[in-house]
């Protein structure tokens, strides 16, 4: 499997939450993630299994170099990563993000029945094809910069 991309480190680049579903979210420096919950306050957080969004910096990057004026929580992501191919990571993958946090791979990309908001403000979404959904099998503290690590493939 090749999850892991070589000379680039495994860690959290971006934070963000939001107190409304369908809209960008707001970067933050750090967050409190709750067990079988998702990130405090964010609006998507909560009793399923798609408690915790991921994009890899990599995809955002992509969809600059076609055109999108995209940044950090516009597609609506909860975390962005670096070094990990995530849409290629099998759904019951742990991650281990920072000390404690512990997410288990829920989803890989998402159906959408309409175009979002997301769709409209930044010309296309890539949630539905390259974002990765998580529920959170350990809470705690994360922040950016924190190291992720695959603890588990197909648990």
């Amino acid at each position: 499997m090749n999850a892991p991309m070589k000379s680039i480190p495994m860690k959290i680049v971006s934070i963000a939450t939001s107190r409304k579903k369908g809209i960008r979210k707001t970067t933050v420096d750090s967050a409190v993630i709750l067990r079988d919950h998702g990130l405090k306050d964010d609006a998507h957080a909560g009793d399923w299994h798609r408690q915790v969004s991921l994009l890899a910096l990599e995809s955002i990057e992509t969809a600059r170099q076609m055109g999108l004026d995209v940044t950090f929580g516009d597609f609506a992501e909860n975390i962005a990563t670096s070094g990990l191919d995530l849409p290629n990571l099998p759904v019951g993958t742990r991650l281990k993000l920072g000390n404690t946090v512990i997410l288990e791979i829920s989803q890989i990309g998402k159906e959408c029945h309409k175009k979002c908001a997301i769709y409209y403000q930044a010309g296309d979404c890539i949630m539905p094809r390259e974002g990765v959904f998580a529920k959170v099998i350990e809470g705690g503290a994360i922040s950016c910069n924190d190291e992720i690590e695959i603890c588990c493939q197909t648990c």
